[in-house]
């Protein structure tokens, strides 16, 4: 579940009956439930929307949840594989795996 720029974390509470989630990948804690789906989405929705409010009402800059920056470690000889398929591909090693996981994430 995804709502400006914002994921959902979901879990079934069984003891409640309830589908309690919260706003993933922030530090700040920002929870909402519901009974379904079509609740659940609605509750995630405002939860978005009132921590987006509470953010500016407080005058700081609500947390995002991924910078979009991603550093990795390769193994050398798997770092020069990666770099001649991006020359192969006429691409950057950033914008050939960007591709490559843009690719697969959506597979």
């Amino acid at each position: 579940m995804n709502h400006n720029g914002y994921a959902a974390r979901i879990e079934y509470s069984d003891e409640d009956g309830l589908f309690v989630g919260h706003i993933a990948g922030i530090k700040d804690v920002v929870g909402f439930h519901g009974e379904s789906v079509a609740e659940l989405r609605h509750a995630f929705q405002e939860a978005v929307t009132d921590y987006l409010e509470t953010c500016a009402q407080l005058g700081r800059a609500p947390q995002k949840p991924y910078s979009g920056n991603l550093s990795l470690r390769l193994a050398p000889a798997l770092h020069a594989s990666v770099a001649v398929k991006a020359q192969l591909a006429h691409k950057c090693i950033n914008q050939w795996v960007a591709d490559v996981l843009d690719r697969e994430a959506h597979a």
